[in-house]
């Protein structure tokens, strides 16, 4: 009899274990998951007329706004590589990252941003903007 019970004992404490193992993982995979955040995704289409000299002078100045903005989370930026033919002209993409909506409204009406929309005017033909809260 006194062996069942260190049986039954050792199968419940392995049962409450096994249980326990799967409540921790859990919580820990919550407290692991991302937090959304806010993505600003911009696409230019530059003029025909811009030089190539006037395009680097818009990359730069774009890829120094998260050095000039503190509330941008996370910066990258790239040229179209598509085989896809569908970029409608669209040559260059940037991705910022915000925290909160607070963060991309600071952001939008900044000095330094209004700068570089004057730096990017004369050579802009047209420009597409995204905003989204990312899912998982």
């Amino acid at each position: 009899m006194k062996f069942k019970n260190a049986v039954l004992s050792i199968s419940l404490l392995a049962v409450i274990l096994c249980l326990s193992v799967a409540i921790i993982g859990r919580d820990v995979a919550a407290e692991d998951a991302k937090e959304p955040v806010l993505r600003h995704v911009v696409l230019f289409q530059f003029k025909e007329s811009a030089t190539p000299e006037q395009v680097k002078e818009v990359e730069n100045a774009f890829c120094n706004l998260p050095k000039e903005i503190d509330v941008i989370q996370d910066y990258e930026w790239g040229t179209n590589v598509s085989p896809e033919n569908h970029s409608q002209g669209f040559t260059h993409c940037f991705f910022l990252t915000f925290k909160t909506q607070a963060d991309r409204d600071a952001y939008l009406p900044h000095p330094a941003h209004k700068a570089f929309g004057k730096l990017l005017g004369p050579y802009l033909e047209k420009v597409c903007v995204v905003d989204y809260w990312t899912k998982d």
